[in-house]
């Protein structure tokens, strides 16, 4: 007689998110997913081939490219695309900006990460996208752990933390009026740990920069961040040097590096177990204001 396998806790957190994106599958029209290159959406990929193999995804990926991505961020999604047979679909900051669409920033401070909202929103709208999937979890920050796995968009694209819809048990409600859309977060349980130890778990290849490489980057309160053409530095600052990694990654100009070593899963997991500084510690954007991504996600961020 065989036994009852017992699931270890990574073993339920796939079921679950697998559960998830198979009924964005039933119950929406046109769904995507949304692909920035980072780890938490190359996770989403990975479990989305998984809830459909041996079919291919039956729903595009969709980029919004700021312009300002790490070279080593472009090049592993257009690899993984090719290999996966997967449809890319990518929306452009740059010509939301040649386009009157939104107005660059100006100075040292400037980032695109802010104007990434419109060309999301013109994005889903322009191809009637009714669902849109992400890698946001509840461990980030705190706007996000005020998101159900089902986020409801009204007409606008904006979000209201009063208005959400209640999960009971594994329900969702996904019924919308015309205009509207929802966001999905199907990892949204999952702790930076979970994502770190299921890539070692499964073997996911990730892009070259989570790992500890040299590159050139200044100081900016406290924050590193990496040299690029469109950086400014203020006075007082200069490029150096450093060991570093990618902890979470974003638009270069709001990405904050982490001085490390490590140089495999194994090494990175030990590092964020004796870390106390948070995973969005060193994002730029999120030190704007203490409501900085709660004002975003009411905008139509996602």
């Amino acid at each position: 007689m065989t036994k009852n396998r017992i699931l270890s806790h990574l073993d339920e957190l796939e079921y679950e998110s697998i559960y998830v994106i198979r009924e964005v599958a039933a119950q929406f029209e046109r769904p995507v997913l949304l692909f920035s290159g980072g780890k938490d959406s190359i996770i989403m990929t990975h479990l989305a081939m998984k809830a459909f193999w041996p079919a291919k995804l039956p729903f595009p990926l969709l980029h919004i490219d700021t312009g300002h991505n790490f070279i080593e961020t472009m090049v592993y999604r257009d690899n993984m695309v090719k290999k996966l047979g997967a449809t890319l679909i990518v929306g452009s900051v740059q010509e939301s900006i040649d386009n009157g669409r939104v107005v660059e920033e100006r100075g040292p401070t400037a980032s695109r990460n802010l104007l990434q909202t419109t060309t999301l929103l013109d994005t889903l709208e322009k191809y009637k996208f009714d669902a849109a999937m992400g890698g946001g979890r509840r461990d980030e920050e705190k706007a996000r752990a005020k998101e159900r796995f089902f986020s409801h968009r009204d007409e606008f694209g904006q979000w209201d933390p009063k208005n959400q819809r209640p999960e009971l048990w594994n329900i969702f409600n996904g019924r919308k009026n015309q205009g509207e859309h929802f966001r999905v977060f199907p990892i949204s349980n999952w702790t930076e740990m979970d994502v770190w130890q299921y890539i070692l778990k499964e073997n996911i290849e990730l892009p070259e920069i989570y790992f500890t490489h040299q590159r050139e980057v200044f100081n900016r309160d406290g924050v590193w961040l990496a040299k690029a053409p469109f950086m400014t530095l203020k006075d007082g600052e200069n490029f150096e040097v450093k060991t570093v990694r990618c902890r979470t990654i974003g638009d270069i100009s709001c990405t904050g590096l982490t001085l490390s070593e490590a140089n495999s899963l194994e090494d990175i997991i030990a590092e964020i177990a004796a870390t106390r500084v948070t995973e969005r510690g060193g994002r730029a954007d999120d030190m704007r204001s203490e409501a900085a991504m709660e004002d975003r996600k009411k905008e139509g961020y996602f």
